[in-house]
């Protein structure tokens, strides 16, 4: 009976034998980097939208028009600028009232006939005899006319700190006043109010 049981055992157990080396465990050290690690820091994102001249006459307009500071009423102030925007760009050409190029007087004349205020189409030497002088701040309100270079340039006010007109060399654009202009500044005009009769005056 022993045997018997013995041997069932037996056909159980691993066969005898030398046993097996134990397993060593080994640690793989680091690979070493033949290179140091730089640390790049992020460069900001540059801004969705870049501040333009376009951007800085929107907000000169909005300030001008928020605070009261145009020439006209603000339904006309409006169509003034809008004019002006409409035409953002466009090319100079000396002698042409647009639709496609503009000089300085010509960009003028149509951008205030479109909002109704009207007058005989003339050079800038010629509508500073016909205009009115202005002083004080309502030198430097929104719609007011200012001469320059010797009466042979003329734009519209922005505000006090510059003015739309036709560039030579950028087309419809908005200038500031201080730098290059500020010594050309011959004067401030506004139209009379005969020639206004469809526009509201301030």
């Amino acid at each position: 009976m022993r045997g018997c049981c013995r041997g069932h055992f037996d056909s159980i157990l691993p066969p005898s034998g030398p046993s097996a080396a134990p397993v060593q465990r080994t640690t793989s050290s680091r690979p070493t980097l033949s290179n140091p690690i730089i640390v790049v820091k992020p460069q900001p994102a540059a801004p969705l939208v870049k501040k333009t001249a376009s951007s800085r006459a929107v907000n000169n307009y909005t300030s001008a028009l928020v605070a009261g500071r145009t020439a006209y009423s603000a339904s006309v102030s409006d169509m003034i600028y809008q004019g002006i925007m409409a035409r953002w760009g466009i090319p100079y050409r000396y002698g042409s009232t647009g639709p496609n190029t503009y000089d300085c007087s010509g960009f003028v004349w149509s951008v205030f006939n479109d909002a109704g205020i009207n007058f005989t189409r003339v050079s800038a030497r010629s509508l500073w005899a016909q205009s009115e002088p202005v002083y004080g701040d309502d030198r430097f309100k929104f719609g007011t006319l200012v001469f320059l270079n010797g009466l042979g340039h003329m734009g519209i006010v922005a505000d006090e700190n510059g003015f739309f007109h036709a560039s030579s060399s950028k087309g419809i654009t908005y200038s500031p006043f201080k730098g290059y202009w500020e010594n050309r500044i011959v004067g401030f005009r506004r139209l009379p109010v005969e020639a206004t009769s469809t526009a509201d005056i301030h």
